[in-house]
């Protein structure tokens, strides 16, 4: 399959069959993805997709842009987002679905998220510096090579991008592995609202709270105390960093807890020639979906 780069190269004309299938897990450039958001529309519309989830890191500032793409390309574009929590000292994510993008109650809610996210650069940042590494978050923003919004914000894969320019990692993987994975050098995890909460938010602003990539976390004791626990409505059954047997059980823990079973890519676009997590449709699920994520 095409990767992003490839695919920007497309004349935007191409109409290819349509064959019902969804990416309901991509990051744009506002938060650590790569693409602006409309070129992940007309990305999913050349691959065929039916419809593609703009999920941004606590932010919906991409929305907008995305939905206006969808009517240009004819294709369906799922208002998302992504919050980070935190559950039993991990970092858990939780998806929503058709969130409303101007309650105001919400949006104040994300700008309260990333300001706990810019705490956590600062402090990723110092204990870099600690380490011996020259770096500063002033050269983190420049090297993005834009002016950031106000309600975008820096992420992790923006750090290990200036970690490989300053020659202190050979490349995003190595970045990760030794000073920004869990447990890794500088890895900081700041306080965080928990899973619950971030599906009471989801719910109050119209939206389906969805359970993101359980199997990153590697602990399903603590998945499904989440799942008991919370108000979540569906789980990320399929996704790039999942094998088939994470998609049996999770598959399983669906069925046991009557959840909407999603998927998705986790799309941030190519650094230094890799893509992270998955291509853009690399992992689909049904449209079918849609209309249960909707309800």
């Amino acid at each position: 399959m095409e990767n992003d780069v490839e695919a920007s190269n497309i004349i935007d004309g191409a109409k290819p069959e349509v064959h019902g299938r969804c990416d309901l897990h991509t990051h744009t450039q506002a938060s650590d993805g790569m693409q602006p958001p409309a070129e992940n529309v007309r990305i999913a519309r050349h691959k065929g997709l039916a419809a593609v989830a703009i999920t941004d890191h606590d932010t919906v500032s991409g929305v907008a842009e995305a939905l206006e793409a969808g009517l240009k390309y004819g294709i369906t574009v799922v208002p998302g987002v992504e919050i980070s929590t935190r559950a039993e000292g991990k970092e858990i994510h939780v998806l929503g679905y058709y969130i409303d993008t101007h309650q105001e109650l919400f949006l104040s809610r994300l700008a309260e998220q990333r300001d706990t996210r810019a705490k956590r650069n600062a402090s990723i940042i110092g204990k870099l510096r600690g380490l011996g590494i020259n770096i500063t978050l002033d050269n983190v923003v420049a090297g993005i090579g834009r002016e950031l919004k106000p309600d975008e914000s820096i992420g992790r894969p923006h750090i290990a991008d200036e970690l490989v320019r300053l020659g202190a990692a050979a490349d995003m993987r190595e970045a990760f592995d030794k000073y920004l994975a869990t447990g890794a050098a500088a890895y900081v995890s700041p306080p965080r609202i928990t899973p619950e909460l971030a599906c009471e938010w989801i719910i109050e602003a119209g939206g389906t709270p969805v359970l993101a990539h359980p199997g990153i976390y590697g602990d399903d004791e603590l998945v499904r105390g989440i799942l008991t626990r919370s108000s979540l409505r569906g789980i990320e059954v399929y996704h790039s960093d999942h094998t088939p047997a994470d998609e049996e059980r999770y598959l399983e823990m669906a069925e046991e807890f009557g959840l909407v079973v999603t998927g998705g890519s986790d799309f941030h676009g190519a650094r230094q020639g890799v893509i992270f997590h998955g291509d853009l449709g690399s992992v689909t699920v049904s449209a079918d979906v849609l209309e249960r994520l909707k309800g």
